[in-house]
């Protein structure tokens, strides 16, 4: 009778390790008959174990690789198949269904029908029924402490950052940022865990603005000589040039200021004096168009038209003559357009766009103006890439890096400066994003003022549109924030990029960086240099 009940009593207790599996003991571990389970695993299914790991003995295994670490379970009635790693500490409970490619790190507990699906059917060919297309294997990627809550869902590709949460019930379709809640259909950032992240975002941009507003004007003094502002430019020489005395301009009005001992009238007539009366463009005094080269065609006269013209405005003044340059008739506009380096160097079409829609702003708001505004963004509506929501081609050394870059720079003259919808915003940041991931998010001398302003202007621009991914593109912010700080010469300002000697360029831009960034998070109250020329946020609008 004694036996009758141990028996009934091991047989209760090997169920409910079925669906309590937490509840196993060593015992149960080191029981022979789970021995010889995880044995035919090893011999089948392609499995290593840690000694402590546990199987039980319904769980259905079908794998080609299994590896499970220190005190990971399975439960039973879950299914795992494909290939299925497994870190110390993980979970795996009861009609679970891992499917495909899946590596998970230590701690990661996975609930109740929870579906990791790391693989995809192929479905591009409408010819083939999709059941004989081939399988595509991305695979999903689980980091550290990341709890997934019942009847969730995630999709081949993507990656859960470290310490994540995914509420029951969500479909996770995109990656998910390191400490993020996420939840819904399909899955968006609800919130991060804890709030030192936020408060560490708002010391560290305090930290850097207490910095530049007490240093800015001693390091617009170190870049003068002989009266006037020799800096160095994103190349990383020396030269002169107006734009040095526009930059020197930018950064104090970035802090409410003007540079010490400028003599207001004097610089408005010398910036005045820089421009073409013909054609309105802005040739550098210093760095003379060569010979034979018209100005439309030469990319300092093209650039001045924004870093003069905006320097005037911030001095109270304007550009002496409209920019005739810019008012073509429709077919001669679009010529010029299409003439543009879209496939070799979308970054300089796009700079051509920003300043021809800087020319039709100054001409609105100052002079007169005729259709080539209407005819700009009409063509721009045609020529936009449907896919990557850019405008251009990506180069074979550099991939996307033209066009993202590009984009940046014909959005700042058209879309962002007239408060223009920008189309297809989200494919615009999911292209942004992958560039970003591309370049494992810049390093040595990628890490520089153009990247990154590239970047975080466009996510800006475009999440004013729509929540798309906004929790990378926050990560993004919080991380250049977070190594502003660090970049910062006391006495020197920034370098326009990692390895460089500061200047007034990098200055000026990394500034503008750290404010859009600050402004993407919400923070921009926490930092007090606001862009008031090249680089400013606020739209003018259509109502010139």
């Amino acid at each position: 009778m004694m036996l009758d009940k141990n028996n009934r009593d091991e047989a209760w207790h090997q169920s409910r390790l079925q669906y309590l599996t937490w509840d196993r003991t060593a015992a149960d571990i080191d029981n022979p008959e789970h021995r010889a389970r995880q044995a035919e695993l090893i011999a089948r299914a392609g499995a290593c174990f840690h000694p402590t790991a546990y199987v039980a003995a319904d769980a259905a295994i079908y794998t080609t690789r299994l590896e499970m670490g220190a005190e990971s379970w399975i439960a039973g009635h879950a299914l795992v198949r494909g290939e299925v790693v497994f870190g110390a500490h993980c979970t795996v409970n009861p009609y679970a269904m891992i499917s495909g490619k899946v590596t998970c790190g230590d701690g990661v507990r996975i609930a109740s029908h929870v579906s990791l699906v790391g693989f995809n059917h192929g479905y591009d060919d409408p010819n083939v029924p999709i059941y004989k297309q081939k399988h595509e294997f991305l695979g999903i990627t689980i980091e550290d402490d990341v709890w997934i809550g019942a009847n969730a869902v995630v999709v081949d590709g993507v990656t859960i950052g470290r310490g994540a949460v995914i509420a029951a019930g969500a479909v996770v379709s995109k990656d998910v940022p390191p400490m993020a809640v996420v939840g819904g259909v399909p899955a968006k950032v609800l919130r991060y865990r804890g709030r030192s992240r936020r408060d560490d975002t708002r010391a560290q941009l305090q930290a850097l603005d207490e910095r530049a507003r007490d240093q800015f004007q001693a390091i617009l003094k170190r870049n003068m000589q002989d009266g006037d502002y020799l800096s160095r430019e994103n190349h990383g020489e020396n030269r002169m040039s107006i734009r040095h005395l526009c930059d020197a301009i930018e950064i104090a009005a970035g802090f409410g200021r003007l540079p010490e001992g400028l003599d207001v009238a004097a610089t408005i007539a010398r910036l005045q004096a820089v421009q073409d009366p013909q054609t309105g463009l802005f040739p550098d005094p210093y760095q003379q168009p060569k010979p034979g080269v018209p100005l439309h065609r030469d990319g300092l006269a093209l650039y001045n038209v924004l870093a003069v013209g905006y320097a005037l405005e911030v001095l109270g003044s304007q550009p002496l003559h409209p920019i005739s340059a810019v008012e073509l008739p429709a077919p001669d506009f679009c010529q010029w357009l299409e003439s543009l380096t879209w496939r070799e160097r979308a970054w300089a079409a796009g700079a051509d766009v920003d300043t021809i829609g800087t020319a039709l702003y100054f001409n609105a708001r100052y002079f007169s103006t005729g259709t080539s505004r209407e005819t700009l963004f009409g063509w721009l509506a045609l020529k936009q890439d449907r896919g990557s929501g850019l405008w251009g081609s990506p180069t074979a050394d550099q991939g996307l890096l033209q066009p993202v870059n590009g984009f940046y720079r014909l959005t700042r003259g058209t879309y962002a400066q007239f408060g223009i919808a920008v189309p297809r915003p989200e494919a615009a940041i999911d292209t942004v994003l992958l560039n970003h991931r591309n370049y494992s998010g810049f390093s040595g001398s990628t890490y520089t003022a153009c990247n990154l302003l590239d970047t975080v202007h466009p996510l800006l621009l475009c999440l004013g549109q729509t929540d798309h991914r906004r929790a990378e593109a926050e990560a993004i912010a919080r991380a250049l924030i977070a190594r502003a700080g660090e970049r910062w010469v006391d006495g020197e300002g920034f370098a326009f990029a990692d390895g460089q000697i500061p200047g007034l360029q990098g200055t000026e831009m990394w500034l503008s960086v750290v404010h859009l960034a600050a402004k993407l998070l919400g923070e921009e109250d926490a930092f007090s240099f606001v862009p008031k020329g090249v680089h400013r946020t606020e739209p003018v609008g259509l109502g010139l």
